[in-house]
């Protein structure tokens, strides 16, 4: 049942990445099934492969090939499309890591399964990780892609606070400069000096019930008019 594929042309607008590359692997026929339980790979003659070649994992859009191809040539022996992982097209055994199970396909709808294995176990979690990866991507492009066409259907930010959730706001207090009416409190009735060089204190009320003068004058002119009212206010008096 083994037959070699055509390399399939690319659609425009398409192209082509490569996942994986092993140098090496070994495929192998696989006996009647018994039952519907899962392969064993001990039941393959493992010391005698049908084949031994190179292993690349590309991907094309959502679909990702496992490929056969010859170590030296490059000729493809056999491919395997894989549009779910883990799914029908790539199985594994109950009793191994390093075997798998592949459905290849020639592109005009013939199918097989062939028993693919790996020298390395480390090769065959490259292979594993490999398709998982590339799986992971195409659900990841799937869910933006409902996002992008329905926007308002996606997660909402919740900025509500929660029952019993508290929240510290520290804010820095600017100090307010003080008033003016704060000012002359605070200047403890300061004396302003005229031009005679001497303060200027507060003028008494007479005796004669006249109200009193201000407290302060500012000025020469001022000085000479609170001495010029003070002297008329003894005369008033005699």
């Amino acid at each position: 049942f083994f037959f070699r594929v055509p390399r399939p042309k690319m659609a425009d607008g398409e192209y082509e990445s490569v996942l994986c590359v092993k140098p090496e692997v070994l495929v192998y026929r696989l006996p009647p099934r018994a039952s519907n339980r899962g392969y064993r790979a001990a039941e393959w003659q493992l010391d005698q492969p049908a084949w031994s070649g190179r292993m690349r994992i590309t991907s094309r859009g959502n679909v990702a090939y496992v490929k056969l191809e010859d170590k030296t040539s490059g000729e493809l022996f056999a491919q395997a499309p894989v549009d779910q992982f883990p799914g029908l097209a790539v199985e594994g055994v109950t009793d191994s890591s390093r075997y798998f199970v592949l459905r290849i396909e020639d592109g005009t709808g013939r199918r097989a399964f062939i028993g693919l294995g790996f020298v390395d176990r480390g090769d065959a979690f490259d292979f594993n990780v490999a398709l998982q990866d590339h799986f992971k991507w195409v659900k990841q492009q799937s869910e933006l892609a409902k996002q992008a066409q329905n926007p308002e259907q996606g997660p909402k930010l919740d900025l509500g606070f929660k029952e019993g959730q508290t929240i510290k706001l520290n804010i820095a207090v600017k100090a307010v400069p003080p008033s003016w009416e704060q000012k002359q409190q605070g200047s403890g009735r300061e004396e302003h000096k005229g031009s005679r060089g001497s303060s200027c204190p507060p003028v008494s009320p007479g005796q004669s019930g006249h109200p009193p003068w201000p407290e302060c004058w500012v000025g020469a002119e001022a000085f000479e008019q609170v001495d010029r009212g003070a002297r008329m206010l003894s005369l008033f008096s005699l």
